[in-house]
C-alpha cells in the first residue's frame, strides 16, 4: 500500500533502496529479513509515509486496513 500511495514500482523502490528487486518482491510476499524490511520502512517514511500499529491515529488524512469482522 505504502509503494502504491507514492505511484513507486519494485524498479523504482529498488532504485531509492539500492535493493534488488528480488529483493523487494520477497518483502512484498512477507518474507525477508527484518533488517532489510526496516531499510525499506525508513527509505517509505522518508518520502512521507506513515506507518501506524493497531490503535494508532494518523496525522492527517488516510487509508487504513481494517481486520476482517
Amino acid at each position: 500500500m505504502a509503494k502504491s500511495a507514492l505511484g513507486l514500482s519494485n524498479p523504482e523502490l529498488a532504485e531509492i533502496t539500492g535493493l534488488h528487486r528480488n529483493t523487494l518482491n520477497k518483502i512484498d510476499q512477507g518474507a525477508g529479513k527484518p533488517s532489510t524490511a526496516q531499510h525499506v520502512r525508513l527509505a517509505l517514511e522518508a518520502r512521507g509515509i506513515q506507518f501506524l500499529e493497531s490503535g494508532e491515529v494518523a496525522e492527517g488524512s488516510g487509508v487504513a486496513v481494517r481486520p476482517p469482522m
